[in-house]
């Protein structure tokens, strides 16, 4: 079911059972005020006949006479009973009345009147004390105009609630279309938009409602679903090329080093060479691993020295630097030993610190590179500042984006996932990175930790 048919239905019921209710209230209200009225009527009969009847010894004769010309038509004889204290009817010729039953005559003599309906008649009855005896006076009148009357209503009214609930189904229907013709809209936009290139959002209302939300919430997830898509794109064409290098590198080793025999110190270079290509492939691979979140590292976040953290980065890189005729100087300035304890992983903030360590040396133009452990506002800053070529300023705001490496690279060998996954790490442990460059200069990467509480 469509949302506009569901609208109509729903809205349609809800108007459609209201009215209904409405119309019974009316209905029912009306028979009993009407129903009321009719026995007002009759205990008005019923009080004039008794005057009539039983105050004829006490009315001059022509009061008596102007009594029976203008309320004749109530106290006719037929619809008139007058009982005594025997139950006997003794003015008024409606005798016999099967309706009339002696408990209705104790009734009205307990209650001092009464009032049923039966065989489609009303019946009031009033007890009058007199000075010749207390009697009981029952008029009848017939119910035939009383049911004309409910029966005209009941018409009226079931053909005012079906031509009404008629209104209210097209009224729905013509409202469901102009409430819907938004999302109607919406959706026309969205199946023409050009699934080459899902990155084009599509274009807002500017309503202000929640049509306007749901836009808005599209293009985001169409922003998000195009980055990913951009994502595995680049990660497709990184794999192709990044991997390419060394796994030809190490198939082109062995087959020229198969065509003929060669020295001991030949098959070492050979294996020296094919093992740094499967270092390289196997760190690929684990870096992109840990971007994609599919290792679960055992360790959790324990208490670490950072001091310690840094020495091991420097042991591991250092002959390195060495190998790029630079140096790596550590200088330590924190004066509370408690700054340099940090809770967290420390496989993952060991793998960020070495990607920065290692990136500012392959960059270095072969001056020393310093690590700067301080603290300021009990907080511990850790600086890594090297003297290289620099980052220009249209690449430093793309810089930690993922696979995005700068122009100014040349020759150097890298994947673009290293400051990317260094900066994710460090998001997850609450670190704030900070990354000044000039080109030609050098960098200076800044890492701000969490303050002591």
């Amino acid at each position: 079911m469509t949302l506009r048919n569901r609208f109509t239905l729903i809205s349609s019921l809800s108007f459609g059972i209201v009215s209904i209710i409405t119309s019974a209230v009316i209905f029912f209200a009306y028979y009993d005020s009407t129903k009321i009225f009719y026995f007002e009527k009759l205990r008005n009969a019923a009080l004039i006949s008794a005057i009539y009847y039983l105050e004829k010894d006490e009315l001059p004769k022509d009061r008596h006479a102007q009594i029976k010309n203008e309320y004749n038509h109530l106290i006719q004889n037929n619809k008139v009973a007058v009982y005594n204290q025997n139950n006997e009817v003794t003015f008024g010729h409606n005798l016999n009345d099967k309706n009339i039953k002696l408990s209705h005559l104790q009734a009205v003599r307990n209650n001092k009147g009464i009032q049923f309906m039966s065989d489609n008649q009303f019946y009031y009855g009033i007890f009058y004390p007199d000075n010749q005896g207390d009697f009981v006076v029952f008029v009848k009148s017939s119910n035939d105009s009383f049911q004309s009357q409910i029966l005209r209503l009941a018409i009226i009214m079931l053909s005012v609630l079906l031509i009404g609930l008629l209104a209210i189904y097209f009224l729905s229907r013509y409202l469901s279309k102009v409430v819907y013709k938004p999302i109607s809209n919406v959706v026309e936009r969205i199946n023409k938009v050009d699934y080459n290139n899902i990155s084009t959002a599509i274009t807002s209302t500017n309503t202000n409602d929640e049509i306007e939300d749901l836009i808005k919430s599209y293009n985001k997830l169409l922003g998000r679903i195009s980055e990913n898509v951009l994502l595995q794109q680049n990660f497709i064409n990184y794999v192709s090329h990044e991997f390419k290098t060394p796994l030809a590198a190490i198939s082109g080793n062995l087959e020229v080093f198969a065509q003929k025999d060669r020295t001991p110190e030949e098959y070492k270079e050979v294996a020296k060479e094919s093992l740094e290509n499967v270092y390289e492939i196997e760190n690929i691979l684990n870096n992109l691993l840990l971007m994609s979140g599919m290792t679960k590292l055992e360790s959790s976040h324990k208490p670490m020295r950072m001091d310690e953290l840094i020495w091991k980065i420097y042991e591991k890189l250092e002959p390195k630097a060495k190998e790029s005729h630079s140096s790596i100087k550590i200088q330590l300035e924190v004066t509370k030993p408690s700054l340099l304890e940090f809770p967290g992983n420390e496989t993952l903030l060991y793998l960020a610190l070495y990607n920065i360590v290692e990136n500012a040396i392959k960059y270095s133009y072969d001056k020393p590179i310093v690590i700067t452990l301080s603290e300021k506002n009990n907080q511990l800053y850790i600086e890594v500042r090297d003297q290289g070529r620099g980052i220009p300023s249209d690449d430093l705001i793309k810089i930690s984006e993922t696979f995005y490496r700068g122009k100014n690279v040349d020759t150097v060998k890298g994947s673009g996932i290293g400051l990317s996954l260094s900066k994710s790490i460090f998001d997850h442990h609450h670190i704030v990175m900070k990354i000044d460059s000039v080109v030609n200069v050098g960098t200076n990467v800044l890492l701000e930790f969490p303050a002591h509480s």
